[in-house]
């Protein structure tokens, strides 16, 4: 039976010992004003949420320079601070206003650093092929009330899935948009899903995630060409609703 949002607490890794197998997961900060969660995937690239890149006023993508990754970012100290050089999103995502599951299901992005990331504190994640209903899985997230470390929720489950978008009993605030959830299946963590959403589902909070087994060579292929923040037409399914009701990107 799926666990509900409440049942497990929150850890929080504000300790160098806490947090020593967390610390390629790391802070955005964006545009000075906000920031997401991040991680990386390899020396000198960070997956987070595709909506992180855009101006929610306005509609229109971050610059790339005005991002910085705080790999292992606690109480005021980081690991590493690298500065994006350009970014990538999902070439079926367009940013919009209004949550939606096709929105949510290339709400994927890579964000390439200007300088990777050597650090053998800082061990980049591998990712995972997409979890099976009822399967337990952790999130490590920032948020706006844990905005100085991470939280670890270690057993949180998969409640409903669809298409390649999850429903997680996962506790997840603004801030964790693009935080990693991981599959404790293998000898390390690997990431299965990036938090796109929180919503409400009968009555419980829940976060809403995209599966990431395909997506990463893809959007690696989109870097590899050169194709930046290039969008294209989204997909036409609307495809079956989720059950969830979206509360804020």
């Amino acid at each position: 039976m799926a666990a509900m949002a409440q049942d497990t607490g929150l850890k929080s890794l504000d300790t160098s010992d806490s947090g020593r197998e967390w610390m390629a997961v790391g802070r955005l900060d964006i545009e000075g004003a906000g920031f997401c969660t991040g991680t990386l995937v390899s020396p000198n690239l960070v997956l987070t949420a595709a909506h992180c890149l855009f101006d929610k006023s306005t509609g229109q993508r971050v610059d790339p320079a005005e991002i910085e990754f705080l790999a292992g970012w606690r109480l005021g100290r980081a690991l590493a601070y690298r500065t994006a050089r350009r970014a990538v999103v999902h070439p079926d995502y367009q940013f919009s206003s209004e949550a939606s599951t096709d929105r949510v299901r290339a709400d994927v992005a890579l964000i390439e650093l200007w300088q990777p990331i050597r650090n053998s504190s800082v061990i980049p994640f591998e990712t995972g092929n997409q979890p099976a209903l009822g399967e337990e899985v952790g999130v490590v997230s920032y948020a706006q009330d844990r905005a100085e470390a991470p939280s670890l929720q270690q057993v949180c489950s998969v409640m409903n899935r669809h298409l390649g978008v999850l429903v997680m009993s996962c506790d997840v605030d603004f801030g964790s948009s693009g935080a990693p959830v991981f599959s404790f299946s293998g000898a390390r963590p690997r990431i299965v899903s990036v938090v796109s959403a929180k919503a409400s589902m009968d009555g419980q909070g829940v976060a809403i995630g995209t599966a990431v087994e395909h997506s990463l060579q893809l959007l690696q292929a989109e870097l590899s060409a050169g194709r930046g923040f290039g969008l294209s037409t989204p997909g036409t399914g609307a495809g079956k609703n989720v059950g969830a009701r979206f509360i804020k990107p």
